[in-house]
Order: C-alpha cells, then sequence, then structure tokens
C-alpha cells in the first residue's frame, strides 16, 4: 500500500548519494519533495528529472545544515509558504580522513561534529515543534553502523554518528504522547561520493573501500528509508540496520568475486 502519495518530503544533502536516491524513490510514489543541499546545480537537474518523469512538486533549496540562522530562516520560510514537509530526512552528513586520533586534523573533526551532529540538531529542532502543533510527522535519521561499534583511526566519525544513534533514541523518548515518529537506518558500507570526500577528493584510495565484494549502492537505502516511512501512522521502526550481503558486522566483511 502506498502510504505516501500526496505526503510533503523535506531532504537534506538530496544532490548526490543517499539523498538524491531518497528523492527519486519518494517521487516515484508521488510525494511532494523539498530538496536542499549545498550544490545548488545538483539539485535543479534533480528537479527537472523528478518534476518530468513523476509530475510531483519539487521545491529546491541551496542550504549548509551547518548554518543555523540558514536553516531557521528556511523553516521560516517554509511555514510562510505552508510547505511544512510530514516527513524528514536528515541524510546531510560526511567523513573527513581516516587517521589515528593523535594524528587527527581538528578542522575535519569540527566539520564532521558541526554537519553530522549539529546540522541534524538545527534541522530537526527547527522542524519538529511543528510536527508536534499538527500532532503527526515522521523524523528518518540516515546514521550509520559506525555508530554502533568504534573501528581504528574512525574516532570523530564514530563519535558522531555515536550521537546520532542516541538523538534517535532520546527524540523518541522525548516525543512519547506524540503522533510524531523517529527512525534512523544506519546502513553498512556503501558506494557513494563518501569515501571520496573522506580522502578529500582521492578517487584511486576511495576506489579501494569497495573493492573484491559487492556494496550497497544509495539505492539500497533509498529503499529501506521508503519502507520505513511508508509504514502505517500507529507503526513506528525505530532503527534499521542494513548491510550488504558480503559484511555481517562493522569488522567481518568477506572479499572474494564482486559483480
Amino acid at each position: 500500500m502506498n502510504r505516501l502519495r500526496g505526503k510533503r518530503v523535506l531532504i537534506t544533502g538530496a544532490s548526490a548519494g543517499i539523498g538524491r536516491a531518497c528523492a527519486r524513490a519518494f517521487a516515484a510514489s508521488g510525494a511532494d519533495l523539498l530538496l536542499s543541499a549545498r550544490r545548488f546545480p545538483n539539485l535543479e537537474s534533480l528537479r527537472r528529472e523528478l518534476t518530468l518523469e513523476h509530475g510531483v512538486d519539487v521545491a529546491i533549496e541551496r542550504l549548509d545544515v551547518r548554518d543555523r540562522a540558514g536553516v531557521e530562516t528556511y523553516v521560516a520560510k517554509l511555514v510562510v509558504e505552508n510547505r511544512l514537509p510530514d516527513i524528514l530526512v536528515n541524510n546531510a552528513g560526511l567523513s573527513r580522513d581516516l587517521l589515528p586520533f593523535h594524528e587527527g586534523k581538528v578542522e575535519g573533526w569540527e566539520e564532521m561534529i558541526d554537519t553530522n551532529v549539529k546540522g541534524l540538531l538545527y534541522m530537526s529542532r527547527a522542524i519538529i515543534p511543528h510536527m508536534v502543533a499538527r500532532d503527526q510527522g515522521h523524523v528518518i535519521h540516515i546514521g550509520s553502523v559506525a555508530g554502533d561499534t568504534v573501528y581504528p583511526a574512525g574516532n570523530v566519525y564514530n563519535a558522531t554518528k555515536f550521537a546520532v544513534r542516541a538523538l534517535n533514541e532520546g527524540m523518541n523518548v522525548d516525543l512519547v504522547g506524540t503522533r510524531v515518529r523517529v527512525s534512523s537506518v544506519d546502513p553498512g558500507l556503501v558506494e557513494t561520493e563518501f569515501s571520496e570526500v573522506r580522502f578529500r577528493g582521492d578517487r584511486e584510495r576511495a576506489q579501494t573501500v569497495y573493492e573484491g565484494y559487492t556494496p550497497l549502492r544509495a539505492e539500497d537505502v533509498a529503499d529501506v528509508v521508503h519502507h520505513v516511512a511508508n509504514a502505517p501512522e500507529h507503526v513506528n521502526i525505530h532503527r534499521t540496520v542494513v548491510y550488504p550481503t558480503d559484511q555481517r558486522n562493522p569488522y567481518i566483511l568477506h572479499r572474494g568475486d564482486s559483480e
């Protein structure tokens, strides 16, 4: 059953990867979209694609979730336009470097904390009060299995994803008694721009992350997000962990022949 037709979905970091795949999945179900990201030209091309293929309403915004004032201004504009979302997908996130803690780059730490934690907080804090006032809504965080188990040189990135897991639980507890749902979808290894961003544009090094096995694709994660969002309103899928079949926990990965 399609429960998403006519809903409005706000997706942060929608210009590429999981965010873009989520936009396509929701548009295919007839949901209208509010897409934000820093790379505005990517949003423009995605809007043209989705409106042409699915006939849904797609509004785009150049937005950096690290900018608290920018987030608050954006949401205030949505209020004025009567375009508040029914579903918020907190997708914007990144990793920088893969270094032992004592060799870490503080500017990279700050970028991860500001995006993965504070950006999620800013957007959630701006949107959720409106959901509470309507007694309806759904917030879906894109977390990671890095929020379960620390891996060597992951340190601060791990910490940000542990924070996302804690915030997912904390928001759920605080929203008890309302009909506002909070969920997280926590993937294992996904082949997107993630590793290229982590390694600061080193494509050759990034590609080695995905060699010898079949990783998840952005579309696989988007399918799970869509499933979570499409659940009946009395059902809150609190947390979903999804791995590629070749990976069974953050440390156990079979590298053999990939597709």
